[in-house]
């Protein structure tokens, strides 16, 4: 596989329509907000959904969730002795070639390992710098007026004898009435150095990108709820690239036409140009 050569920076447009996109746990587990009242998808979030992705279509993944695992180490820990060759963490530039050539996560996003031990086996704390960084993504138009919370009830109790209602018949569900987010990430070539990151991984994590929500349904997230509208992607000329990333990024613009926006025909999208700057426009799932 031929190492990553030019930059590359992307953007994507999501919709959501009635879902939660990523709950907060401090806060009930409520959609993200920031202070200004605009949604956020955290970029672990969509780091997530990219593994979830890459995971389905056979790439192999080194940061599984214990839901959505293809093999039966249940840590990190386990799974990096496991698969690489045991010992091999205490000789650190052969570990780190091993990790990045095994798990296309690792060569993309990098990875700390950082373990605990004593005596003979003492912690080791090996870092991976990866060269693929992704912004959060944050809605175009406030989405606080948006969110809707309801009380749901279960049908029978989970503990008891069911002569009573338990406590835990009773929950919150809360949801996005509408929302388009925007997110943003970047490719550096320099960094794919180090890791192997290759020309073919980057395309695994476009297509990944234009079917992020394939297979991501769950109660929170009904099915058709969440979209990838538009993905976007600048491939430069050399491995520095013709511009800086904040310059490329600022190419997309998106606009809510009204105060309170209801579908993606409210917003406008103009897309910028550079000289000898050319974006792929790719038509989400």
């Amino acid at each position: 596989m031929t190492t990553l050569n030019n930059k590359i920076d992307f953007a994507g447009i999501l919709c959501v329509k009635h879902a939660n996109p990523n709950g907060d746990p401090l806060n009930g587990n409520r959609p993200r907000v920031n202070y200004d009242g605009h949604g956020e998808l955290s970029d672990v979030c969509l780091k997530r959904k990219i593994r979830n992705r890459l995971m389905a279509d056979g790439h192999n993944i080194f940061v599984q969730s214990d839901d959505n695992r293809n093999d039966d180490y249940r840590s990190l820990r386990s799974r990096a002795e496991g698969v690489l060759k045991e010992g091999s963490m205490k000789n650190e530039k052969a570990f780190r070639e091993a990790a990045c050539k095994q798990w296309l996560d690792v060569r993309a996003f990098g990875q700390l390992f950082a373990y605990s031990g004593k005596g003979e086996d003492a912690g080791v704390s090996i870092g991976i710098r990866g060269p693929v960084s992704i912004h959060p993504a944050f809605s175009v138009a406030p989405v606080l007026d948006r969110v809707t919370s309801i009380q749901i009830t279960k049908s029978v109790s989970g503990e008891g004898d069911g002569t009573k209602r338990a406590s835990d018949t009773m929950g919150m569900k809360h949801r996005v009435d509408h929302g388009v987010y925007v997110f943003y990430g970047s490719m550096n070539p320099q960094l794919a150095e180090g890791t192997g990151f290759s020309e073919d991984d980057a395309e695994a994590i476009k297509e990944a990108l234009r079917t992020l929500f394939r297979g991501d349904a769950s109660s929170a997230r009904p099915e058709g709820s969440m979209e990838v509208y538009k993905v976007y992607w600048w491939q430069h000329n050399n491995k520095n690239g013709q511009y800086a990333s904040a310059k490329v990024h600022r190419l997309l613009q998106v606009t809510a036409n009204k105060e309170m926006p209801e579908r993606i025909e409210d917003y406008t999208i103009s897309l910028k140009e550079l000289p000898d700057l050319e974006c792929k426009v790719i038509d989400g799932e």
